[in-house]
């Protein structure tokens, strides 16, 4: 986050919550894009059938059998989707090269493979998916090989509906990460013949898997080669999870451009002794400036700061004030400055739906938090005149935190959250894409 000397602040949302959204159905936080929160196995299923594909220069080892298995497995999901939704026949990709990436050298798509720890797709005539077995499928999990594979194929989806070498990177790779959330849904719905997918710690580490391959921070969305950052990757993969495939083919550079937040460090930015685009967060004038940028989201709601505020930590929430530990706020920071601010927004956000006479425990409570912090974080993108602004590799921290096991972000008074990462972070970027309050009290609201 960047500290901005002298700026001005204005109230960029609603005065209270509660609010009547046009076309905001309730979100179940016992679902995950309306199916069950599950918390069973994730990966290959016990006798699932041997796959009907072969890769060359395969060492016929586990981690080429699951290779194979997913690549089939993702072919087997277009070939039934990709004629019902695009009304014309999906052909599987000509040819799978299996490599290692510390052995000899091979030349695949005019590149060397020797040290070329990846996966990628060729189009064109060379039509092929290619993995590195030496190094980067050994380090996953197996549900993490498994999507990488689907993000590839997804490559190939996107070229057979006319992509081109034109297209921008940032477009084809969110649309690869759209079309591998299409696949893992239907995984999900236990339609695979070879997979299985828990939506809770499976869905999770899908989504650490995503955050593990983003652009480095302070990468623009619009350079040569962006793939995108995490949140805008996992937004990606949420829309596929979420909606059809024509979803993904929809997106292009002028939606990103809209939605993205994925921009070059700016003079703001310069690094503090903590990481570029961090500032300390015991600074009382930090403290200051996210007390500012707080009231300027969500005016007219009083909210007072104490420090015998215990309860949930860094921060806590008790009857209209916020008590934060600045030790442990200091800790959390590890993650990053705004996995730390973002946790005392959150109970701000508390604070907010007290003033509404809305609950502020249970489940519910703790995802309609994360909306609003998300909100929050819609008023501070850089250029709104806030005292206190998102910094490049922000949203990818609130990522992070989200994800955790007991991320406050999306919690409830007590700190209570759902098990599902995913639903975490949906709600996050509901209130982030909408900038409305209205959008999060409709979309999570009690029963």
């Amino acid at each position: 986050m960047a500290a901005v000397a002298a700026a001005a602040l204005a109230g960029c949302a609603p005065q209270s919550v509660p609010g009547t959204a046009v076309d905001s159905p309730r979100l179940d936080p016992t679902k995950v894009a309306g199916l069950a929160i599950t918390t069973g196995d994730s990966g290959l299923k016990p006798g699932a059938p041997a796959p009907d594909r072969q890769a060359q220069n395969s060492d016929g080892g586990r981690i080429d059998q699951l290779a194979t298995a997913a690549v089939a497995d993702v072919e087997q999901y277009w070939g039934k989707r990709f004629p019902e939704v695009f009304d014309e026949d999906f052909a599987p990709v000509g040819r799978l090269v299996s490599y290692d990436s510390r052995g000899p050298n091979q030349r695949l798509c005019g590149t060397d493979t020797a040290g070329l720890v990846n996966a990628f797709y060729c189009s064109g005539e060379q039509d092929l998916v290619a993995w590195d077995r030496g190094e980067l499928l050994p380090s996953l999990d197996d549900i993490s090989v498994v999507a990488v594979l689907a993000h590839e194929i997804g490559h190939a989806v996107q070229f057979r509906l006319g992509v081109d070498g034109q297209t921008p990177t940032i477009v084809k790779e969110q649309q690869a990460d759209c079309y591998t959330g299409n696949y893992f849904r239907w995984v999900a719905e236990g339609k695979s013949q070879r997979f299985q997918l828990s939506t809770g710690p499976g869905l999770n580490q899908i989504l650490a898997t995503l955050f593990a391959i983003r652009d480095s921070a302070g990468t623009s969305f619009d350079s040569a080669g962006a793939h995108g950052t995490a949140f805008d990757r996992v937004t990606a993969f949420q829309f596929g999870f979420a909606e059809e495939p024509k979803r993904c083919a929809e997106i292009d550079f002028a939606e990103i451009q809209r939605r993205s937040t994925q921009q070059a460090f700016g003079e703001a930015d310069e690094d503090q002794g903590f990481g570029r685009g961090n500032i300390k967060v015991d600074d009382q004038q930090a403290l200051a400036d996210l007390r500012d940028s707080l009231a300027a989201a969500f005016p007219d709601v009083p909210v007072r700061f104490d420090a015998s505020c215990r309860g949930t930590s860094p921060a806590a929430y008790c009857q209209g004030a916020v008590g934060v530990d600045l030790r442990a706020l200091v800790g959390v920071s590890r993650i990053g400055d705004f996995a730390a601010f973002g946790a005392v927004a959150s109970r701000y956000a508390l604070a907010v739906q007290d003033a509404a006479g809305l609950p502020v425990e249970g489940l519910v409570a703790g995802q309609r938090t994360a909306c609003l912090t998300g909100l929050w974080a819609s008023t501070i993108v850089r250029g709104k005149g806030a005292a206190l602004e998102l910094s490049p590799g922000d949203l990818d921290e609130a990522v992070v935190e989200l994800l955790s096991r007991n991320s406050l972000i999306a919690g409830d008074v007590r700190g209570q959250t759902i098990p599902s990462g995913f639903a975490r972070v949906e709600a996050f970027r509901e209130g982030f894409l909408t900038g409305s309050a209205d959008t999060c009290a409709t979309r999570f609201r009690p029963t």
